[in-house]
């Protein structure tokens, strides 16, 4: 089992079971956490078996009982879901300060600590969907009341997943959402259109296709391992008067920079719209 935090749990639950729950399960079971020691509850008997069976974890008869004696409690629902679920197992939990762990999009932390209260310990995450192929990068937020042993147990389970930061600021998830949590869509967009360039001169697409998910894979895997900036990195692989820096004059060109900056303050904008949303509530 990795780490002290996951050590010492002795029941985690799960109230819902879809895709997110699953890869969290699975990464969970992997790192060594036995099955016992997960309950999962959800309302779709199908969704519940499957991740029951894949999994070899405990089937609860509904999220009240998932949540007894409970060390951390894994919000894994729909955000309409939310408050109805919370305001559901709070009397539940009631001050134990058991861990309460949101990975719910767009939910301000205010708004689950108001359905949770008077449970303290409630923390906010934004995985996002790589997570589910065990590629994940989550930010977590959390005010000062939580303690450290409920951060690093936060962070042991999401972290199983992939990468996992914490963000000081609650504001800076609206950024972490229009970055990480939408940015996947951003690279297969790209992805796609150098894929459809290649067609279009002459490329058979399987082969455009192969070149396309290796060569961005490749980038990723050498800007992961190198201790140089982005920037380094791009002038390393653009000789002067070379054919790079021709395709980078006509991005250039396009204000590319500045167009990737708008769509990530729209994306921001959105996120912040909807955790006003939920938070009214």
């Amino acid at each position: 089992m990795s780490g002290p935090a996951l050590q010492s749990v002795r029941r985690l639950a799960f109230v819902g079971g879809g895709h997110m729950a699953g890869a969290l399960i699975g990464g969970l079971r992997r790192r060594g956490l036995p099955g016992t020691r997960i309950a999962v509850a959800d309302p779709d008997s199908g969704a519940l078996q499957r991740v029951v069976q894949r999994h070899g974890v405990e089937a609860a008869a509904d999220a009240a009982s998932a949540v007894e004696g409970a060390d951390a409690v894994i919000l894994a629902v729909k955000p309409q879901q939310m408050r109805a679920v919370a305001l559901e197992l709070a009397p539940r939990l009631g001050s134990s300060a058991t861990l309460v762990i949101s990975v719910a999009a767009g939910i301000p932390h205010a708004a689950l600590a108001r359905w949770f209260a008077p449970n303290p310990a409630v923390v906010r995450t934004m995985p996002n969907r790589p997570a589910l192929e065990g590629f994940g990068a989550t930010a977590l937020y959390a005010p000062a009341g939580v303690g450290v042993a409920q951060r690093a147990l936060a962070e042991s389970i999401l972290g199983a997943v992939g990468v996992t930061v914490w963000v000081d600021r609650e504001i800076g998830m609206d950024t972490v959402t229009a970055l990480s949590g939408s940015g996947p869509a951003y690279f297969f967009l790209l992805m796609e259109a150098m894929e459809a360039a290649a067609v279009a001169r002459g490329l058979p697409r399987s082969v455009a296709h192969t070149l396309t998910l290796e060569t961005a894979l490749g980038a990723a895997q050498m800007a992961h391992r190198s201790t140089e900036s982005l920037a380094a990195l791009r002038e390393q692989v653009t000789s002067k008067g070379g054919t790079t820096a021709a395709a980078l004059d006509v991005l250039a060109a396009a204000d590319f920079g500045a167009l990737v900056e708008r769509a990530i303050a729209a994306a921001e904008l959105r996120s912040a719209q909807l955790a006003a949303e939920f938070g009214s509530e």
